[in-house]
């Protein structure tokens, strides 16, 4: 089978691979970069599990070939923040009781981080049409909603951290 390489800014750190025409983003992901941070759950765009950002937009990496990604930058929770130094959102998360079994969690947080990128003062309407492509089957979605509405009251310059 034919490759290709491909160069993509993994959390800001520059990673080189060989993929097949038909990888996705997802699997090179997780199986080439061990970005298991990334979760596989339908591999059809549905559940929102393996959302990443992509040039700072939220997209499904198992819809995305991973020829797409090359050149770009991909951001995953763990660019976010990190257990020492979480962001904003992350903290929220807990805080606010938003995290179950915590599947949900990488997508929603990264789907909510490009979207307070993008419009830092968000309203409860588009925040949940933010995150209404990534499934919770633990919290009924009230303190995922919560909690992003708390960051998203926060002076913008707390989005960056």
């Amino acid at each position: 089978m034919k490759t290709y390489p491909i160069t993509i800014e993994l959390n800001g750190e520059a990673r080189n691979t060989d993929v097949s025409a038909t990888e996705t983003l997802l699997d090179v992901l997780r199986n080439k970069f061990d970005a298991v941070e990334v979760k596989n759950g339908c591999e059809q765009g549905d559940c929102g599990a393996c959302t990443v950002m992509l040039d700072g937009k939220a997209v499904n990496a198992c819809l995305v070939l991973a020829l797409q990604a090359s050149g770009k930058a991909v951001t995953t929770v763990k660019g976010i923040g990190s257990q020492t130094s979480p962001h904003a959102l992350q903290r929220a998360f807990v805080e606010q009781g938003a995290i179950q079994c915590g599947y949900c969690t990488a997508g929603m947080i990264t789907a909510a981080k490009a979207l307070l990128d993008e419009k830092s003062t968000a309203t409860t309407a588009e925040i949940r049409q933010a995150i209404s492509g990534n499934l919770c089957r633990c919290t009924g979605y009230k303190k995922i909603v919560a909690a992003i509405e708390s960051v998203a009251k926060k002076e913008p310059a707390t989005h960056k951290r």
